[in-house]
């Protein structure tokens, strides 16, 4: 059996634990604001909107905006269709549905509601969806 005296010993050896831990530090990278959602949708529609937007600052919108994880406002969308055309870019205007189709993923539903809300827009613009035009089985 163990004596008392060599237990001591050896609990003195060991580390205490201390009865709570320490909150871990939190690393903030950035002391920029957060954007809010209208803020957001705002600074794409005005990017969209802008009377001397040219054909590739318009690809370069899209390309970061479709780069976000996030499918885009119907209002954004809209204001893109409509710079394409300004720039009379109907190639835009469908690889726009095309990748908004591509962003929904595995949301059915995201897709014919982006649809029925730039509906409007789509026949102001005499634009045609993929699906109208047959490209969406290739």
């Amino acid at each position: 059996m163990i004596s008392a005296a060599v237990l001591r010993g050896l609990a003195s050896l060991t580390r205490a634990r201390a009865a709570h831990t320490a909150p871990l530090a939190v690393r903030c990278y950035s002391h920029a604001k957060v954007e809010t959602d209208e803020e957001f949708d705002s600074r794409w529609v005005t990017y969209f909107s802008k009377p001397d937007l040219d054909s590739w600052e318009l690809r370069k919108g899209m390309n970061t905006l479709i780069g976000y994880d996030l499918v885009p406002e119907p209002k954004i969308l809209d204001s893109a269709l409509r710079a394409c055309r300004r720039l009379n870019d109907l190639a835009s205007a469908i690889r726009i549905l095309e990748a908004i189709k591509d962003k929904s993923g595995p949301h059915k539903e995201i897709y014919p509601y982006v649809i029925q809300e730039l509906r409007p827009t789509l026949q102001e613009l005499g634009i045609s969806t993929p699906e109208e035009l047959g490209i969406h089985k290739v």
